[in-house]
């Protein structure tokens, strides 16, 4: 899948986020936010220029999303999103209502939208996660001009094959028809028990680039 094809997921089948910043005292600040249109520049949301929520995100120019959609734990998917922001002023507000009709209950006169604004998510990376799926599913992507990075467990050539992190694997997802064995980054859990269980110094957790 292409970024693309998660903005369609993240706006139009889930559309509702968590949405972290920053405060003036470095600690984590959370809050609940529609995710209102999409481009091939980013993603699109709303908020008051007098919101506290709003002044971190100028300041810091950074959010982390968090998405999810499902009726129980195993029937659920969840996105991530983490990148850089900035205030586009008015100029989408309108598509941004007519997209989302119910803003206008919530401003419904023109004098009452003079303090909103539009941000753009326009570069960053990001991760599904779906329990739903046998084994498990995670992909990675990123937009805009960004180098982005992921954690995962890779098994280095010092594996000698004993299948110790094979038997550990929750989600069988250790291929172990040469040596050294492949993890399918993929249907990984990132649980660590291949790490744990291997006597060989063989797996590494490593910052990869996609």
């Amino acid at each position: 899948m292409n970024y693309k094809e998660f903005f369609k997921i993240i706006v139009e089948d889930i559309h509702t986020s968590t949405a972290a910043t920053v405060d003036d005292d470095m600690l984590p600040v959370t809050c609940v936010i529609d995710m209102m249109d999409w481009d091939e520049k980013g993603l699109y949301f709303l908020t008051a220029k007098g919101k506290k929520f709003c002044d971190r995100l100028i300041k810091r120019k950074y959010i982390a999303l968090s998405l999810l959609k499902g009726e129980n734990t195993m029937s659920s998917l969840s996105i991530s999103v983490r990148g850089n922001v900035k205030d586009i002023g008015r100029e989408k507000l309108h598509s941004l209502f007519e997209k989302n009709k119910y803003m206008y209950e919530i401003y419904p006169t023109e004098r009452s939208r003079e303090s909103l604004t539009v941000l753009q998510i326009y570069s960053g990376s990001g991760e599904l996660f779906d329990l739903s799926k046998k084994p498990i599913r995670r992909e990675s992507f990123k937009f805009g001009e960004i180098k982005s990075y992921r954690m995962q467990y890779i098994i280095n050539d010092n594996c000698i094959g004993c299948g110790l992190c094979v038997a550990a694997c929750p989600q069988d997802c250790i291929d172990e028809s040469s040596v050294p064995f492949k993890i399918n980054q993929e249907s990984c859990l990132h649980c660590g028990n291949c790490s744990l269980e291997c006597q060989s110094d063989a797996v590494e957790f490593k910052n990869i680039e996609i």
